[in-house]
């Protein structure tokens, strides 16, 4: 992810995780996974990332199709639960400790260097469960933007979100709406 770049915020990591996708491949470089794992806060703000390679790219993007199709089914296919289940299970997520800076407050920091299998069982449980908790599964939801795929969380009162965006999607819909009005009262 460029500095720089928004990051949406979906509400789950493992819906952030999806969002790379969109508008275009935003984890496919290893600079790119590092800057968006720090952005999504899976890990701490100054955690060294420069071990991250080609690997660990090629893990993420595995485990955001999964992800994606297991979100996005009727049924769960099978082979892509059982990655999710390995993934959940292959390590535990990153210790985190409290450190206390000089002179001010405490501060988070990872017990350890953070491992690739280490943040993907973290994004794993976090789909599981996000997948297996009937509220949280019956909020999700896909942007009602033309042509955006995005899922987020709706927590909104009255679960009545209907854009990823309301900036961006939320903003071309009613730019749309209005040139239609506009277009219909000419005529």
């Amino acid at each position: 992810m460029a500095p720089g770049t928004p990051r949406f915020d979906a509400g789950r990591s493992c819906l952030d995780l999806l969002a790379t996708a969109h508008p275009e491949e935003r984890i496919g470089t290893a600079p790119e996974l590092a800057a968006w794992v720090v952005g999504a806060g899976l890990v701490p703000q100054g955690t060294p990332l420069g071990h991250v390679d080609g690997c660990w790219v090629a893990g993420f993007l595995e485990l955001r199709w999964h992800i994606g199709r297991l979100i996005r089914a009727s049924r769960a296919p099978a082979d892509s639960l059982d990655r999710i289940n390995r993934t959940a299970r292959a390590a535990a997520p990153p210790a985190v400790r409290a450190v206390a800076q000089q002179g001010g407050p405490l501060v988070r920091e990872l017990a350890e260097v953070p491992t690739a299998a280490a943040l993907l069982s973290l994004l794993a449980r976090d789909a599981i469960d996000l997948l297996t908790d009937p509220l949280a599964r019956a909020a999700v939801r896909e942007c009602a933007g033309e042509g955006c795929p995005l899922l987020y969380l709706d927590t909104s009162r009255g679960r009545r979100r209907r854009w990823c965006s309301s900036e961006v999607c939320g903003n071309r819909e009613r730019v749309a709406r209005h040139r239609r009005r506009v277009a219909l009262a000419r005529s």
